[in-house]
């Protein structure tokens, strides 16, 4: 069932939000080649720790970090490790989610570490505006296949695919939450949106083919091709005035 939620609701869950997008800025501050995922998993833990929250993912189904940590071709659900050290020309997609007063938040980027080719920086660009061109879909009496029309429709215009399957979610008290929020679509159908609805829209855009495989560590989600995968994310509250970005924060948009 979908939690709508108050306006009163809605200013709490952006203290979920501004902590996320916060342990992503300063994640991002962090990645520099020689750099483990595993201290940039850290920083992120003491920071939403000292801020009074707890990480969402930590132990959400038995998951071992707090953040996701995705390089190159793996698409979502990596694993922090001591042994995984970022290297010049790594694309780095950083997850996280925050948990306090009750509500989560949660939030992605993908970012560059060093210099990167300008194919890996069109692919990041690309799937950051994707997200943009649904974000301008999001309005009561839309629908949710005007939001993944939207990501599909731009982001096939430059040759990519659109990972299906994973989607976007609503987001509250859970973490996932209903309605499941496809990054595609067609337009005019699916659920109608409607005030007081807070969903994670979130492109997750391949370089090649859609197709994706789980290894065997039974969390990290890679393409089935090896190209590079790109992640952006937010939490968006919908009201009349129109869409709320609840995980923005200044310095990282």
């Amino acid at each position: 069932m979908i939690q709508i939620k108050s306006n009163d609701q809605i200013k709490m869950m952006r203290k979920a939000g501004r902590i996320t997008g916060e342990a992503i800025l300063l994640a991002g501050e962090a990645i520099r080649p020689g750099v483990t995922t595993k201290k940039i998993d850290s920083i992120i833990r003491q920071y939403i720790e000292k801020c009074g929250a707890k990480p969402s993912f930590l132990g959400y189904a038995g998951f071992p970090g707090s953040a996701c940590i995705s390089i190159n071709h793996q698409v979502i659900h990596g694993i922090p490790s001591d042994e995984t050290v970022l290297q010049e020309g790594d694309i780095v997609k950083i997850d996280v989610g925050a948990f306090i007063d009750g509500y989560h938040g949660d939030s992605a980027r993908t970012f560059a570490c060093g210099r990167i080719s300008e194919a890996a920086q069109r692919l990041i660009d690309e799937t950051k505006n994707s997200f943009f061109q649904a974000l301008a879909q999001v309005k009561p009496g839309n629908r949710l296949g005007d939001i993944g029309f939207a990501v599909e429709n731009h982001v096939t215009s430059f040759g990519y695919s659109v990972v299906r399957d994973y989607v976007g979610h609503g987001v509250g008290h859970d973490l996932h939450e209903s309605p499941d929020v496809p990054n595609y679509g067609r337009k005019g159908r699916g659920l109608r949106l409607s005030e007081g609805m807070v969903i994670a829209i979130e492109p997750m855009i391949n370089e090649g083919g859609a197709a994706v495989k789980s290894l065997a560590d039974g969390w990290t989600v890679v393409t089935a091709d090896g190209s590079l995968s790109s992640h952006y994310e937010h939490t968006v509250a919908v009201t009349e005035e129109g869409p709320i970005l609840l995980t923005e924060v200044d310095g990282c948009l």
